[in-house]
């Protein structure tokens, strides 16, 4: 029950107690009673799975650290069950610590690899609110590719959504995710962020009604849909 990843310990022992698991179609509440491969166990009729590879969805909100532990700040380990850290379910690349918005967490590490390969063009959409006015001149710098100090990004697509000449917010689209590109390639069109938020990855979007801080299971649907958005 625990090593799905989709509870915890205690909330499993909870479950069992109040009589919600069946083993075989048999009513267990006994949470130390072991069980074989071949029993089939459910909760609420509903099979519980124990899959080796584990695919997550979190909506992460700002203030959190990606990253798998840190010793002064929360991190988006901290908002999921800790089984998923024993299982090594690890983020997918990473989203800055004001960034909010989609996450993918696994440990199929192969997936993530490809997912994060720029090669493979998996593109990531952004809602941005950056300071000043965004111009088509704007729009055909992304386009072309924008010089930054220690590289040049690759051409992504930037479409304003509302420009003005205090704030404007565009959406932007890249398949790169190299260390606060999103952000340098505004900075260098003279434009600071000041809030970024991922609205989708690849095929995947955020559910309505995911709130800040929530995560969800990925169904097998979902994750062929990034295994489709990889062999493309």
């Amino acid at each position: 029950m625990a090593q799905s990843g989709e509870r915890t310990r205690s909330e499993a022992v909870r479950l069992i107690k109040l009589g919600k698991v069946q083993v075989n179609g048999l009513c267990q509440r006994d949470p130390a009673v072991k069980v074989k491969e071949s029993d089939i166990v459910t909760l609420a009729g509903e099979t519980v799975g124990d899959d080796a590879l584990q695919y997550y969805l979190l909506h992460k909100p700002s203030g959190v650290l990606t990253a798998a532990r840190d010793s002064r700040a929360q991190t988006v380990m901290d908002l999921l069950p800790e089984n998923l850290s024993r299982r090594k379910v690890l983020p997918v690349g990473r989203l800055d610590k004001d960034t909010t918005g989609l996450l993918v967490l696994t440990n199929d590490g192969a997936l993530a690899h490809s997912l994060l390969d720029p090669k493979r063009h998996v593109w990531k959409r952004y809602i941005a609110t950056v300071e000043g006015r965004l111009t088509e001149a704007d729009v055909s710098a992304f386009e072309e590719g924008v010089p930054l100090r220690d590289f040049t990004a690759q051409p992504a697509k930037l479409t304003i959504l509302e420009a003005a000449d205090d704030f404007s917010t565009a959406e932007v689209e890249v398949h790169e995710g190299k260390f606060h590109q999103v952000k340098r390639m505004f900075g260098a069109r003279g434009h600071e962020v000041v809030r970024l938020h991922r609205a989708s990855f690849g095929p995947l979007t955020i559910p309505e009604g995911l709130k800040e801080g929530e995560h969800i299971r990925l169904t097998d649907e979902q994750v062929q849909l990034l295994r489709d958005a990889i062999n493309r």
